[in-house]
């Protein structure tokens, strides 16, 4: 009896949809990992966050850090004075305008009425809207009145909730950044030791130095620009008679870390501003002045700065700020642009592209 000869079905020839239906299947168990990454980050976020953005801020001392340890200082050491020199920056922020900022929360409710004052000028627009909502409903045959509902109390209720959350989160992003610093040349030899061959062992060692070279350069050129923003901001608001000047320029450089999202919410705080310290059309005078400031840093001193260092695409960068701000708030915010420097570094470094010369 002749023997049947030996049959692979991994060999036979597949057809077009079979292909397809693997492609899909492959894609699909990628989506699904990806959306339960996300979930998990999003229910974890009081964890995850601050270790996110502990590791950012670490990227951002690490030369400081390695430029401590090689005067022969110990890792422990440089670290726990990395830690408190970021901590005591914060501190004294936090102190030197406390004062200033309750007085402009105090000042909430005075704002409150020239806005609705200037809402009743507007008395007419408003009466069309409502005849028109009154419309709709009659279209959509729904007597109930569209109403807002303020529950007294709320804030409160909000503030106790989420201070112990806070507190949770600012120790988890001390602790953090204390152990990344301290241990990150450890982490980074057991990471290499753990590469199968030298050519993989070379690719992650570049990974690494760029990683730490690409968002120091980073952070740091941007902390030198949203400096100068604030200051020249702050001058210009102080020369118009614009209240706590200097305050405004501050937070319009610590907003201006989140890029889009941070200027928006200046502006509206200016306009705050202007209605509490200015009659008529001067009201704009403060938001203005600032978008004037923010329009010159961000066409021509910021691309100037940092173009040369590192090119994004904006789209990109848009979107990451949008992820991560749903994902983590204001600190997703923060650490948007730094993680995808560290997601196109860790790309062009694994799968480098082939360079060609001009002339081949």
């Amino acid at each position: 009896m002749a023997r049947r000869p030996y049959f692979d079905a991994r060999l036979r020839p597949r057809t077009g949809f079979e292909i397809v239906l693997e492609r899909s299947a492959r894609l699909a168990l990628v989506g699904i990992g990806l959306t339960t990454l996300a979930v998990v980050l999003y229910l974890a976020k009081v964890v995850f966050a601050p270790i996110a953005l502990a590791v950012v801020i670490g990227l951002m001392f690490g030369p400081l850090a390695t430029r401590v340890e090689r005067l022969g200082i110990p890792p422990a050491i440089s670290a726990s004075l990395i830690v408190i020199i970021f901590v005591g920056i914060i501190a004294a922020f936090i102190a030197a305008f406390a004062v200033p900022l309750s007085n402009w929360v105090e000042r909430l409710p005075e704002i409150w009425r020239r806005l609705q004052a200037i809402v009743r000028d507007w008395q007419g627009v408003i009466s069309s809207i409502g005849a028109a909502q009154k419309e709709l409903r009659g279209l959509t045959g729904s007597d109930a009145a569209m109403s807002v509902k303020v529950e007294e109390g709320g804030a409160v209720e909000s503030v106790a909730i989420l201070a112990p959350a806070i507190v949770a989160q600012f120790i988890i992003f001390v602790a953090s950044l204390y152990f990344y610093v301290a241990s990150r040349d450890t982490f980074r030899f057991a990471v290499l030791r753990l590469c199968i061959n030298r050519r993989l062992r070379w690719r992650i060692a570049h990974v690494f130095r760029d990683v730490e070279r690409l968002v120091s350069r980073y952070l740091l050129s941007i902390t030198l620009v949203n400096i100068g923003l604030g200051a020249v901001v702050a001058l210009a608001l102080w020369s118009v008679g614009v209240e706590s000047a200097l305050l405004w320029g501050v937070l319009a450089g610590v907003l201006n870390y989140v890029i889009y999202v941070g200027p928006a919410i200046m502006v509206v705080i200016l306009a705050g501003v202007g209605l509490a310290g200015f009659d008529g059309s001067a009201v704009l005078l403060p938001p203005a002045i600032y978008l004037f400031c923010n329009f010159l840093e961000a066409q021509f001193v910021t691309p100037y700065v940092i173009g040369r260092n590192v090119t994004l695409n904006p789209f990109v960068v848009f979107l990451s700020i949008v992820f991560w701000l749903w994902l983590w708030g204001p600190i997703g915010g923060f650490v948007a642009v730094p993680l995808v420097l560290i997601f196109y570094t860790i790309f062009v470094n694994i799968v480098p592209v082939e360079r060609t010369t001009a002339g081949r």
